[in-house]
């Protein structure tokens, strides 16, 4: 569980990273149906295209410490699972959006639980081999 917790983690955090930089790149386009927005709303996907990919290098910090901090991945999660969240109240508000946000829509609402359930999984291995590795000592009375 603790290696499928680090691959998840690192995978999240390189794909936001990577979105994120599209979006700040190539702008309204990389929405699909909001090319021609214009450009308060290409302002916007630009900027919120560099909070994404802060956000991805929150999960790569994550991914990166030993072990995987519990309580970050759960702040992380929770605001996946807020987006995730804010599409539905869209659909509630405004309608259907492209196919494509609802996908999106999907893994947000699918995959935050997933992070949930294993967010402690590499604090709980690491503290279980650190006991496995003081127990024999304690035996010996070393």
């Amino acid at each position: 569980m603790a290696k499928t917790l680090r691959v998840l983690v690192w995978a999240m955090g390189v794909a936001d990273v990577a979105i994120g930089f599209f979006h700040i790149l190539v702008g309204n386009a990389a929405v699909p149906g909001a090319a021609d927005a214009g450009p308060t709303i290409d302002s916007f996907g630009r900027f919120m295209g560099a909070i994404f990919a802060g956000y991805g290098a929150a999960w790569i910090w994550a991914a990166r410490q030993a072990p995987v901090p519990a309580r970050v991945v759960r702040w992380l999660a929770a605001v996946f699972l807020l987006g995730g969240l804010g599409r539905v109240l869209s659909i509630a508000v405004d309608g259907w959006p492209h196919g494509f946000q609802v996908v999106l829509m999907g893994i947000e609402l699918g995959l935050a639980p997933v992070y949930f359930w294993l967010a402690d999984a590499d604090e709980q291995a690491r503290a279980e081999a650190s006991s496995r590795l003081s127990a024999p000592a304690q035996a010996t009375g070393a």
